[in-house]
């Protein structure tokens, strides 16, 4: 039977905007929607799985899987690597599955040059005093490195104009509402819809 290939989707937000609850929430609705899953070559932590959280390989690996130009991105961060595998994730989509990319705006810069059919979405948060508050509710960082957040996050939230969707997480079920609606229609575009219901589509046209 032929299927309709999934459709890649880039999302990207400063440090607490919601990004992660929002992605959590919507693929936890739709199990049919998949999160990428990044290579690191970063020590697990407690708690973590290798192939749930991240693949975790060796600075070798990631460097061969580099040589063989398997990523379709990747970044260094405190002298580790992460990247995406382009392989695993064409199988997913192949397979029919949506698929989000949880990536910063300079990931996904790389990542439209070479797949310009993704889609992407931005998510901000209502204000930056809003910003402000969830990063020091969640109690893990000092003032010193809040500070720095925010003013990363300001630079980040530049780059909402190189994006096709913008959500603005006030409300969490609001942003969860537009986040299901952009999915949706997209799952409703005529020639995904043709694919689902070629036989149906027959049958009518005679």
């Amino acid at each position: 039977m032929t299927h309709s290939t999934g459709t890649l989707y880039i999302i990207s937000a400063p440090s607490g905007a919601g990004k992660s609850s929002l992605v959590k929430a919507l693929t936890d609705a739709n199990p049919e929607i998949r999160v990428s899953i990044s290579h690191t070559t970063r020590a697990m932590r407690p708690g973590e799985v290798d192939g749930v959280n991240y693949h975790f390989v060796t600075r070798e690996e990631f460097v061969k899987m580099g040589e063989h130009g398997d990523f379709l991105e990747r970044a260094e961060v405190f002298g580790n690597f992460y990247g995406t595998s382009q392989s695993r994730l064409q199988q997913t989509l192949d397979e029919g599955h949506d698929l989000i990319l949880e990536i910063d705006w300079q990931g996904a810069e790389q990542v439209r040059k070479l797949m310009p059919q993704a889609r992407s979405i931005f998510i901000l948060p209502p204000s930056l005093q809003a910003l402000h508050q969830r990063l020091t509710n969640r109690g893990q960082d000092s003032d010193e490195i809040i500070d720095g957040r925010m003013r990363e996050a300001v630079s980040e939230m530049s780059h909402y104009v190189e994006y096709d969707y913008l959500i603005i997480n006030d409300d969490f079920a609001h942003a969860l509402d537009d986040l299901k609606a952009i999915f949706r229609a997209n799952q409703l575009q005529q020639k995904r819809q043709q694919v689902r219901f070629g036989r149906l589509l027959a049958e009518l046209l005679g």
